[in-house]
């Protein structure tokens, strides 16, 4: 099915669904549901069930969900009810991840390992426990030789897994104890392997973008001068490739392809290429991801700032490339 449309652009609005209209629909039935557990147990376990085996589609409705879930006790409704599914115990150790990840502790890391560790064993393809376990090695800080044997573990079922790829950015991050040389090594060493139109294709993007925004929340110098940041080098090549080709109707498939071209939208603007960035606000037909426009005020506010500065910009020739 194509991922973007060409009718005249629709109003911007905070997507989470980014398109995927049958995660869109479980969603609001989730909203609405208040106390009832067990029904949107039920709801989850059939459209993960009718996922199947798309594991790029899989993860962005597992992740959604559990984002939405985390802290309603859904998933231990779920768990309880149906100890031995294997979608149930990947929903629950990935809702206690969300949650691990917002406190930065993990309240029984034993128990997310050991169910990560059952749903494995039951469905040894799926690559999402895996990348669950990455994601507690963020937490716990795992030594470099247990984090590369979960990376293998995870890239060996889906070389390309966009949410494992983005666990490893984010553990290697000077944020999370990394370093930036940690995070150039990680990008240096899977650029050129990594397809074009690949579920994982903007990590090197995404890294650039959240090494902007530090040097912009260090003020002075660094922040004035940190759009230089995309003008040189593999980055600048990188952001050029991608603002010829990601928007193209067709060209991306995966189901978080609207996250990605908003990471392209807002670098594409921070390098003061406004006018080139036109292109990929008119392919997200007014899908909005909270980062990384959220970082210096509300998201959607400041997404239409810059979708107006593109306009302009593409109506007086200017940021053009």
């Amino acid at each position: 099915m194509p991922l973007f449309s060409t009718r005249p652009g629709r109003r911007p609005r905070l997507s989470r669904s980014l398109g995927d209209a049958q995660l869109a629909k479980v969603l609001g039935k989730l909203s609405k549901r208040g106390s009832g557990k067990a029904a949107d147990a039920d709801l989850i376990a059939g459209l993960l069930e009718e996922t199947g085996s798309d594991w790029d589609l899989r993860g962005h409705r597992v992740s959604v969900l559990a984002a939405a879930a985390a802290g309603t006790g859904i998933a231990q409704t779920w768990l309880e009810r149906d100890p031995d599914d294997v979608d149930a115990l990947v929903f629950h150790s990935w809702t206690a991840l969300v949650r691990a990840l917002e406190e930065r502790r993990l309240e029984d890391t034993d128990a997310v390992i050991s169910r990560c560790h059952r749903a494995a064993e039951l469905w040894p393809e799926d690559p999402l426990p895996w990348v669950v376990l990455l994601g507690t090695a963020r937490v716990e800080r795992y030594d470099h030789k247990d984090v590369d044997a979960l990376w293998r573990q995870a890239t060996a079922r889906d070389p390309w897994n966009r949410e494992a790829f983005l666990q490893m950015l984010a553990l290697l991050s000077p944020e999370e104890g990394g370093s930036s040389a940690s995070v150039l090594d990680f990008v240096d060493a899977v650029r050129t392997r990594i397809p074009a139109n690949a579920p994982c294709a903007a990590v090197e993007l995404t890294a650039a973008v959240r090494q902007y925004q530090g040097l912009l929340a260090q003020g002075g110098m660094r922040a004035m001068t940190a759009g230089q940041l995309f003008e040189t080098g593999h980055l600048a090549a990188a952001l050029h490739q991608a603002a010829a080709l990601w928007p193209k109707p067709g060209f991306f498939q995966h189901a978080a392809a609207p996250a990605d071209l908003n990471v392209l939208a807002y670098a594409l603007c921070a390098a003061g290429r406004a006018a080139d960035a036109h292109p990929v606000f008119q392919a997200l037909q007014g899908m909005v991801t909270s980062w990384p426009w959220d970082v210096d005020g509300p998201a959607l506010q400041r997404f239409e700032q810059h979708l107006a500065k593109s306009e302009r910009g593409r109506q007086g020739g200017i940021g053009g490339s």
